[in-house]
């Protein structure tokens, strides 16, 4: 799980869905704001339109941070971030290649 310092906050998150820009890819929504501040913060989000049950949201987002865990290091200096699922998808392959193709357009 990737560490509680690199998870967006409720506050932040509101700044981002207010603020931010977007990535799209088939199955992940990044919303994304530069802050001032030198650390990373991105969080999962599995609305209930993607897995009425509690338990598969919670093992997407999960699913999520343990491959976001090795690539956080990639994203630039100072971005807040939410990827936002937008249908159910629990390949772990499939979702670790739409993160790098999202670091991807970073660069």
């Amino acid at each position: 799980m990737l560490p509680k310092k690199n998870r967006a906050g409720t506050k932040a998150v509101e700044k981002i869905f207010k603020e931010g820009r977007v990535f799209s890819s088939p199955n992940l929504t990044f919303k994304w704001v530069l802050i001032s501040a030198g650390k990373k913060e991105i969080s999962f989000i599995v609305p209930k339109s993607v897995a009425r049950l509690a338990v598969k949201r919670n093992s997407l987002r999960r699913l999520g941070y343990n491959i976001l865990k090795k690539y956080i290091n990639d994203f630039p200096d100072g971005v807040s971030g939410v990827l936002v699922f937008k249908k159910y998808q629990d390949n772990a392959l499939l979702l670790e290649n739409e993160i790098k193709s999202i670091l991807a357009k970073f660069n």
